[in-house]
C-alpha cells in the first residue's frame, strides 16, 4: 500500500513531501519531526560542530534559528543532522548534481569495419577516422568481417588488424587483442594515458 504524507512547518515553509511504503521512507532526507533517533550529531548553520545531543534539543535549536533540522548522513553513528533552510539546501544539492553531470564524459565505443581484401589507401582512410575518434576520447572497436570463402584464410588476415594498431600506436593502445567471434575478428583500441 502506498500513501502520501506531506509535512508543513510553522510559518508555512514547505518542509518536504515523503512517500511511505510499508512504513519505510522512500525520500533520502528526513526533516524536523521525522527524525526519530535518540541522539544525533548536530552541525550549525555556519558549519560549526555543535556536538551530540538528543533530537528534541536539536529540533529546538533549529526552531529558535527559524530554519529546519535536516538529516544529511543517516548511516553515520550517531546520524548527522544539519541546521539549515531546507528549501535552500535542496536547491544547492540539485545545482551541485547538475554541475557534476556537466563535467561527466561518457565514453562511447565507435566501430570501424574492415574487410580482408582492403587496399592501403582505404586502410589509411579508416585509420584517420579512428584517430579522430580516439583523440575525442572514445574507444574504437575494429572489426574485420569475413564473407564466404574468406573464412578459410582468417589466420592470414590478422596482419591487417596488427597494421591498423601499429598505425595508431602513437596515440592508442590495444585494449583487447584481436579475437575471432563468428564470422569476424575484433580488436579494441583506447587512448594512451
Amino acid at each position: 500500500m502506498l500513501s502520501i504524507f506531506c509535512c508543513v512547518r510553522k510559518g508555512s515553509t514547505l518542509a518536504g513531501s515523503f512517500y511511505f511504503e510499508e512504513g519505510k521512507a522512500i525520500s533520502e532526507l528526513f526533516i524536523n519531526e521525522q527524525i526519530r533517533d535518540k541522539e544525533v550529531r548536530v552541525i550549525g548553520e555556519d558549519g560549526e560542530q555543535l556536538g551530540i545531543m538528543s533530537s528534541k534539543e536539536a529540533l529546538k535549536l533549529a526552531e529558535e534559528a527559524g530554519v529546519d533540522l535536516v538529516k544529511i548522513a543517516p548511516t553515520a553513528k550517531p546520524p548527522v543532522c544539519k541546521i539549515v533552510d531546507y528549501g535552500k539546501f535542496k536547491y544547492e544539492q540539485t545545482r551541485k548534481e547538475k554541475e557534476a553531470k556537466k563535467k561527466q564524459r561518457t565514453i562511447e565505443i565507435k566501430e570501424i569495419r574492415l574487410s580482408p581484401n582492403i587496399d592501403t589507401n582505404d586502410l589509411n582512410t579508416k585509420v584517420n577516422a579512428a584517430r579522430k575518434f580516439i583523440t575525442k576520447g572514445d574507444r574504437v572497436k575494429v572489426t574485420l568481417r569475413f564473407r564466404g570463402r574468406e573464412m578459410t584464410h582468417m589466420n592470414n588476415s590478422k596482419h591487417i588488424l596488427d597494421d591498423f594498431a601499429e598505425a595508431l600506436s602513437d596515440i592508442a593502445v590495444v585494449e583487447k587483442a584481436p579475437k575471432v567471434e563468428g564470422r569476424s575478428m575484433t580488436m579494441f583500441l583506447a587512448e594512451k594515458r
